[in-house]
């Protein structure tokens, strides 16, 4: 596979042959946080991933890029075991969260969850006040210390870099707040659970460009605090605020490296290529 020409390697993955990925050294130099091993997924009878061994790296922004309908958001939902919720989905292989199986029959799914925390495309805040937004899991975990709630919600709210901007009126309706206040909202309300792992499935799309500012410059900001792996449709937005990504196509991961590298000098020709817009 190693010599593949570029034509045949498009070509093999299209007729659905497994061409094993890219994945540059310097990945194997970080400490992982994630592990996917042998990953597989299917709808029904429809193959939807193939094969996907990537480490995700401790402390660091990872991208998914990628043509649409090429698995990205697919592989990210199967992380928190979201696609669980698809009756017809089935899966393989296994993904390893420090030490402990994500697909393992004995893992708490609602702790998994809470230690991966998800910011969907369009924000969803709660038809509740802000401060409630925050802490919803404290609550609903029977947190009723008001100083732990208090202590939390301004926590999480200074990393999501809204609490200036929300301070005087944490009381009143989250669905108030204009839609890129609200994404950040999301991302308070994720890390007001401490998660390891932080989830974003293009968290920008649905956003102006001074909103898609605010939160890239988020995310930047809680590198190294937070692992994160975010899908996005915008490379420039990858290589902007990601250390690694990975390029995926028709449910394969390709290449797999440095984000600054993987644009400038990709180990493969199909990953220049669609970087620089020749297919995808």
């Amino acid at each position: 596979m190693e010599n593949l020409k570029h034509k045949d390697r498009l070509e093999a993955v299209a007729a659905g042959e497994v061409v094993p990925a890219e994945i540059h050294p310097e990945l194997h130099d970080e400490e992982t946080i994630l592990d996917v091993d042998n990953f597989n997924l299917w709808y029904g009878e429809k193959q939807a991933l193939f094969d996907i061994n990537i480490p995700l790296a401790r402390g660091k922004v990872t991208a998914l890029i990628g043509p649409s309908g090429c698995g990205k958001s697919t592989l990210l939902r199967s992380v928190n075991r979201m696609n669980d919720l698809i009756d017809v989905v089935r899966i393989s292989g296994d993904m390893h969260l420090g030490e402990d199986s994500v697909y393992s029959r004995d893992i708490d799914v609602i702790e998994l969850r809470r230690r991966m925390g998800m910011v969907f495309q369009k924000s969803n805040p709660f038809p509740m006040s802000i401060r409630d937004n925050v802490t919803y899991a404290l609550q609903i975990n029977g947190e009723r210390n008001k100083t732990v709630l208090r202590e939390v919600c301004e926590k999480a709210l200074r990393g999501a870099a809204l609490w200036d901007e929300v301070k005087d009126r944490l009381d009143e309706n989250a669905l108030g707040m204009s839609g890129g206040q609200q994404q950040r909202l999301c991302i308070a309300r994720a890390i007001a659970a401490e998660p390891e792992v932080l989830l974003m499935d293009e968290p920008c799309s649905a956003l102006d460009p001074i909103a898609t500012t605010r939160v890239e410059e988020l995310i930047l900001k809680l590198r190294g605090d937070y692992t994160v792996l975010i899908v996005t449709h915008n490379m420039q937005q990858a290589s902007r605020v990601s250390d690694y990504t990975a390029f995926m196509y028709l449910g394969q991961v390709i290449e797999y490296g440095p984000t600054a590298k993987l644009f400038t000098n990709p180990l493969l020709k199909e990953t220049e290529d669609y970087i620089t817009g020749r297919f995808g």
